[in-house]
């Protein structure tokens, strides 16, 4: 189940947008479906930064069921390209300063949204997490097996970003640091650098994605 994990955690967090589907308050029953960024939070829930004007706000607000439909960036042939789908509750988010910081390291077209001030976090917590790699590579993993692993402080994530990213070629973003990979960003396209013997514990995360990195410049 640990190596299950690891490849839908690779996924998700090499991917910058995803498809939401929610409950639909105008039609009660059927399902309303938008697409949206999302950036994972330190145990991979999907945050999200929504407009309270939007149809999928308005739905969530009345009902927190939803899913996220997350997809390889520039897939082609979707039914031969992995593709996972996260089932739970999305509900408002009081975001902390350092996941705001973290957020806008991922997503840094969100400051002009934040500006407008009519815009609000929302976190999906999975239920469960279906994952099709291909064909007849599919299968479940449920909420207690989804972040089990020991997870980074976001603000010692800050503090370990800013430090090793001062390392980095000038043209490579550091994103964020988690205990299966590191995101990157290279010519605006985003990239995922998994981990050797992940999950990594808290304590050795900084000295494992230094060794790794080290291998960029």
């Amino acid at each position: 189940m640990k190596a299950e994990t690891s490849v839908l955690i690779h996924l998700l967090h090499g991917s910058a947008a995803a498809a939401l589907a929610t409950q639909s308050a105008q039609l009660p029953g059927y399902p309303h479906a938008s697409i949206l960024p999302f950036v994972p939070d330190e145990r991979h829930c999907p945050i999200l930064l929504v407009s309270r004007l939007a149809e999928h706000t308005r739905n969530l607000r009345a009902d927190p069921r939803a899913s996220l439909l997350v997809t390889p960036p520039g897939s082609h042939n979707v039914l031969e390209e992995p593709r996972l789908t996260l089932i739970g509750d999305a509900t408002p988010l009081d975001i902390a300063p350092a996941m705001l910081a973290r957020y806008l390291r991922y997503q840094p077209d969100a400051r002009q949204y934040l500006e407008l001030g009519d815009f609000a976090f929302f976190r999906l917590q999975p239920k469960r997490a279906r994952y099709i790699g291909g064909f007849a590579r599919m299968g479940w993993i449920d909420e207690t097996q989804w972040g089990e692993a020991a997870a980074l402080d976001p603000a010692d994530e800050q503090a370990c970003c800013d430090e090793l990213a001062a390392a980095l070629p000038a043209d490579i973003r550091l994103l964020g640091l988690d205990c299966y990979g590191a995101d990157l960003e290279q010519g605006g396209r985003r990239q995922r650098q998994p981990f050797p013997n992940a999950p990594i514990a808290a304590p050795d995360l900084r000295a494992t994605a230094a060794q790794v990195l080290k291998l960029l410049t």
